[in-house]
């Protein structure tokens, strides 16, 4: 049995169909053993489900009854709805939390970006920033620089005075 035929049988029963659909319907189920058994078997389900139906009843008139309801209701809505102006609570977490919000996510940007946009002040001296400073415990030396550009070297040759002698404790030269 088709799907179809099992919704033409449930459509007779509910008694949806045209009085000659019925008929046939009526006489197919005559005919064919599953088709009356299906018939019987919607027709015992539909019994239990009506007779399983529980009833209830209101003791109140229904007006009563649906007017309890919308007292209920109208007691439980907070005062602020029916004022026509917005609580001052409801403004500050609408408008004022996010603008609050926006302005510090702003100031955190702005911040960020001078921070890192900011030139380095220039050095105190004519040499590179990026240049390594050297520091020798010579209090008199002579030093001689030697630059080739096109190689980008640079070497200094340090060489202390005649008459100066390097500190015991210290070591001669230090290159940062």
């Amino acid at each position: 049995m088709t799907q179809e035929q099992q919704l033409k049988l449930q459509a007779f029963l509910d008694g949806e169909l045209a009085e000659s659909e019925a008929r046939e319907i009526l006489a197919w189920t005559q005919r064919d053993g599953a088709a009356a058994a299906l018939l019987s078997e919607l027709k015992n389900t539909r019994q239990a489900m009506v007779q399983a139906e529980p009833h209830l009843g209101v003791p109140e008139t229904r007006e009563f009854f649906w007017s309890k309801i919308e007292r209920e209701i109208r007691r439980q809505e907070p005062a602020a709805a029916a004022a026509p102006g917005a609580s001052r609570p409801a403004m500050l977490r609408d408008w004022l939390l996010p603008a609050v919000a926006a302005g510090a996510l702003v100031l955190v940007a702005a911040g960020l970006l001078v921070h890192f946009n900011v030139p380095k002040p220039a050095p105190e001296t004519a040499a590179d920033a990026d240049t390594p400073t050297v520091e020798t415990t010579l209090a008199n030396s002579d030093a001689t620089t030697y630059r080739d550009a096109s190689e980008g070297t640079t070497l200094v040759w340090f060489s202390p005075a005649a008459d100066d002698n390097p500190a015991p404790n210290k070591k001669p030269t230090a290159i940062n």
